[in-house]
């Protein structure tokens, strides 16, 4: 009975890439780290750093609001979708940039619904989750933001907000976004009932990302991997990326418009990656910027 449960295992270990969608990620492809090891690449862990990079400025691209909150009584839901535009590496092992189970080609989709409260004392507290196309894979937002100053007639309304996103049902690693933003706008009231916000912003990004035991050889036949010296052979991880030592900032624009309850809006969002020094090479490496076209209709109370 042992005996059989092994080989299922190793059969759905062996065969779980056949089960990936196009944009799932197979970060294997990356190269290993461990010298000797199949797939080794003395990049390996520089290649890792610049994809967590990349797919972090990409998950988190969206913010979709001005700087004003929506009142203690105020209620907002909308759907969203941002399309972004990857840069992919060329330097990566074998010219990989995005190691995903199908060819990724840019721009990538991810469509999200985003609820936001209004809270006394010009608080508000937002959630989104959104879903990368062609992929088994989901993204959490949550966030809360503070107008330092809006409604006033002359002067420009001012917000600051914190949140956090996260990569939901990734395989073989975890990817968190932390972001502290800065947005100015101001609306305009058009007969009336309309409304038209122009607004922009900065926000500074933190990247940090882990790996659990990867697969480097996930080709080896099932005679191999019953041999008892052989099951744990070309499994290694990636170094982890601390949060403080991956910053970027991103910078966007946006325009909103209301009638009545209905809302609509479009932005444009750039992360500037910037670049880090491999330690295992001892070179620098550019890591590509990401561009984000973000848009959203909604109900506004």
């Amino acid at each position: 009975m042992r005996c059989a449960a092994r080989l299922a295992l190793i059969g759905a270990l062996v065969s779980t890439g056949a089960w990936a969608d196009a944009y799932d990620f197979q970060i294997y492809k990356l190269g290993s780290p461990q010298v000797g090891g199949t797939g080794y690449s003395p990049r390996a862990n520089g290649n890792f750093r610049v994809f967590a990079r990349q797919l972090g400025a990409a998950i988190s691209s969206v913010n979709l609001m001005p700087p004003e909150t929506l009142g203690h009584a105020g209620f907002a839901f909308s759907v969203e979708t941002a399309i972004v535009f990857i840069e992919q590496d060329p330097t990566g092992v074998n010219g990989i940039g995005f190691p995903t189970q199908g060819l990724l080609t840019s721009p990538l989709r991810m469509p999200s619904v985003h609820i936001r409260k209004g809270l006394p004392f010009s608080f508000e507290l937002g959630a989104r989750i959104g879903w990368l196309e062609q992929s088994r894979m989901a993204t959490g937002t949550v966030e809360l933001k503070w107008a330092i100053n809006e409604g006033f007639t002359y002067l420009p309304d001012i917000g600051v907000s914190a949140r956090i996103t996260k990569l939901i049902n990734s395989r073989d690693f975890d990817l968190t976004v932390g972001g502290l933003d800065l947005g100015v706008g101001k609306q305009f009231a058009l007969a009336g009932m309309l409304t038209l916000t122009p607004y922009v912003g900065w926000n500074l990004q933190f990247v940090g990302a882990s790996t659990g035991p990867v697969d480097f050889n996930p080709s080896r036949s099932q005679f191999v991997a019953e041999q008892p010296d052989k099951q744990f052979q070309d499994i290694y991880i990636f170094d982890s990326m601390s949060a403080a030592a991956n910053t970027h900032n991103r910078f966007y624009g946006g325009l909103r418009f209301i009638s009545g309850s209905v809302m609509l809006a479009a932005e444009v969002s750039y992360s500037m990656i910037g670049k880090f020094n491999d330690q295992t090479t001892g070179m620098d490496r550019n890591v590509p910027g990401v561009v984000s076209v973000n848009l959203t209709v909604g109900l506004d109370f």
